[in-house]
């Protein structure tokens, strides 16, 4: 059979590499990639990533990698990091994107234990992870380097992938060819780890059939022109932008560009300013904290230029929340004179603004995590739209978008074409619209399961339906409204989520003096928690000393012995690397009272019911986002020790 055969009997296979292929034939000469290495962006055509690619698959076929193998990658945003993806795909292998923000080894060999990876291609600012944990890992037999040079026999250089791949489509090219257009749609393309409800993270097979009816869905409710232009400022390894931003591009002919790494994590956030006025991005994909930060330097400058501006920018505000309403209703009460006022406010002062986002930007994408009304408000205002959308990687991840054509502020958009969705009670049936319950949905989008987990697969999808977790409901427009996690998940204020239950658990098995614990956070700055002492062995250990829970002195030694108890789990603690730091809590409230079914704290299986605890407590986990609710040895907690001791 020739290559060209195989070709013609394949052509229905909607997989990643006949998508791209297509691409490269309609758009061969757009720009692909933008990348900055020195003083200036270079653009890579679609021709130019396909010589790559084609390189690197090879390369990697040379060095015996087969159909159904595991990859890991682990870099920044980079060209390189879609050629070596899209590498993997074309062997017919499974990439796993991991996410450079992984510190706690123990975390990413966990990952990389459990998908089975034979090699992990990895950047020069993640390496010194995978040298620390290799050895503890036996089947993996490759570190392949996007930077610097390798230090042992199993490791290689990406540059020395790619001129292996020259030589071996120079002698093999018709294997070459025969490989990946053996590709199915059914076949998994990527295993993506993400914090479900236990405590080790789930590998989310999606198909490239899972991906390509992704974009498709994407496409439609919002057409993507080829000469648009996005700068990616999420983790690509992130559903969100993996879908949203790099392949729905490249679908259509668009562009992405990649921030310019700096040598830490900061200097590559300040990049950020910089790399959006150098490339003129025309959309951004954006989580909250992005937003705020925005929101929060845009509101610098205004303050900076003097009180008579703030004050009109203030009033030009105000008039724009009147008259955009919530999108959906925009202008239909607005007067000709408060028309003309808003059009003489953009052009005096929101233009001005725009300009600093490179003049072309038209909106952002938020996604991730729920994104505050007013912020969506306050960006719609100065004609920067921050349009909200709703996903889960289980759904590659896209399931409702708010786009320009139809949108309205403070719903999660309506859902993508090609995917049912219903909004389910308890007992698992339909409820009317505007009933909230759980989001269920049903597409060629939705994962075929989690990895080496089939009790939490058939958990998870029950007769072909994904059961989200989360909880919204559908208005009469057809708008998705999400409330958030229907169980415990912790969000953090850039959209990464963790299952809370191992982190309480183990707090509570080391120290004698927790009882009970439960975390918070529900996209916060940082992780707080609500602790139950053990009355018991505090007050032992203030007689011991010599110490009285009725002085200041005695109170805080109490609380410092909480205190360090959590610390064990940070720096150089005894637990360090258990659990990432993030979840660990930063601020911390002492209870009076424990969780009990008779207080129904717990439930009938003795589970914390974090709804009504969450709700009772909520001047308490406010309390903790102050400046003296932060300090352990707060008056809230001094009391709750002095009353111990009487």
């Amino acid at each position: 059979m020739q290559a060209g055969d195989f070709l013609m009997n394949t052509t229905a296979q909607r997989t990643l590499p006949q998508m791209f292929e297509k691409s490269v034939v309609k758009y061969s000469t757009n720009i692909l990639m933008w990348e900055k290495k020195g003083s200036s962006y270079q653009g890579t055509t679609y021709r130019g990533i396909q010589t790559q690619v084609h390189q690197c698959a090879a390369g990697l076929m040379q060095l015996g990698v087969q159909k159904g193998d595991r990859l890991a990658l682990i870099s920044e945003g980079r060209n390189d990091w879609v050629v070596s993806e899209l590498g993997i795909l074309f062997t017919g292998a499974i990439n796993v994107p991991l996410s450079v923000k992984i510190d706690e080894l123990s975390d990413l060999k966990f990952r990389l234990a459990h998908s089975g990876c034979r090699a992990v291609i990895v950047s020069g600012l993640q390496v010194h992870k995978i040298r620390s944990i290799k050895n503890d890992l036996p089947e993996l037999l490759n570190i392949i380097l996007l930077d610097g040079d390798p230090q042992n026999n199993e490791e290689l250089a990406f540059g020395k992938i790619l001129e292996m791949g020259r030589n071996f489509l120079s002698s093999h090219k018709n294997d070459f060819e025969v490989r990946w257009q053996s590709i199915s749609e059914n076949d998994a393309a990527n295993i993506c780890y993400t914090s479900g409800t236990t405590a080790d993270p789930k590998g989310i097979i999606l198909t490239h059939r899972n991906y390509t009816a992704n974009i498709e869905q994407a496409s439609a409710t919002l057409p993507i022109p080829e000469w648009y232009t996005s700068l990616l400022l999420l983790p690509w390894d992130h559903a969100f932008a993996h879908t949203a931003g790099i392949y729905t591009l490249m679908k259509n002919g668009a562009s992405m560009a990649s921030v310019q790494q700096g040598k830490t994590p900061m200097e590559t956030l300040k990049n950020v300013p910089i790399n959006i006025r150098e490339t003129r991005p025309t959309f951004l994909l954006s989580v909250p904290a992005l937003a705020k930060n925005f929101k929060k330097n845009i509101e610098k400058g205004i303050k900076e230029k003097g009180p008579g501006v703030e004050k009109l920018f203030n009033r030009a505000l105000n008039l724009a929340y009147a008259y955009n309403g919530n999108g959906f209703d925009k202008g239909k009460n607005a007067t000709l004179g408060m028309k003309l006022e808003y059009k003489l406010y953009d052009l005096i002062i929101f233009k001005k603004i725009r300009r600093n986002f490179g003049r072309r930007l038209q909106f952002f994408i938020g996604g991730g995590a729920l994104l505050d009304i007013e912020l969506q408000k306050f960006f719609y205002a100065i004609g920067l739209p921050m349009y909200q959308g709703y996903g889960l990687t289980e759904a590659a991840p896209i399931i409702s978008d708010n786009v320009p054509m139809k949108h309205k502020l403070g719903s999660s958009g309506a859902i993508i074409p090609n995917l049912a969705v219903k909004i389910c009670n308890e007992e698992g049936k339909d409820v009317p619209v505007g009933q909230q319950g759980e989001i269920v949905v049903k597409g060629e989008n939705v994962m075929v399961g989690y990895w080496k987990n089939e009790k939490a697969t058939r958990e998870t999808i029950r007769d072909g339906w994904l059961y989200t977790g989360d909880l919204g409901y559908l208005d009469a427009d057809g708008f998705l409204y999400v409330l958030g996690r229907a169980k415990s998940l912790l969000i953090s204020h850039d959209g990464e989520k963790y299952s809370p239950e191992g982190i309480e658990e183990a707090i509570v098995g080391n120290s004698p003096y927790i009882d009970q614990i439960m975390l918070h956070n529900n996209q916060s700055p940082y992780t707080v928690a609500l602790i139950v002492p053990n009355k018991e062995n505090i007050l032992n250990y203030l007689k011991n000393q010599h110490l009285d829970a009725g002085e200041q002195m005695g109170q805080d030694a109490a609380l410092k012995l909480i205190e360090n108890d959590i610390a064990e789990y940070k720096g150089k603690g005894k637990y360090t690397g258990e659990f990432p730091e993030r979840w660990i809590p930063s601020a911390i409230a002492l209870l009076g009272d424990g969780f009990t079914e008779q207080n129904h704290f717990l439930n009938s299986t003795l589970k914390m019911v974090r709804g009504k605890i969450t709700e009772f407590y909520k001047d308490r986990i406010d309390f903790l986002f102050t400046v003296e609710g932060k300090d352990i040895c707060n008056h809230q907690n001094r009391m709750i020790i002095k009353r111990m001791g009487e």
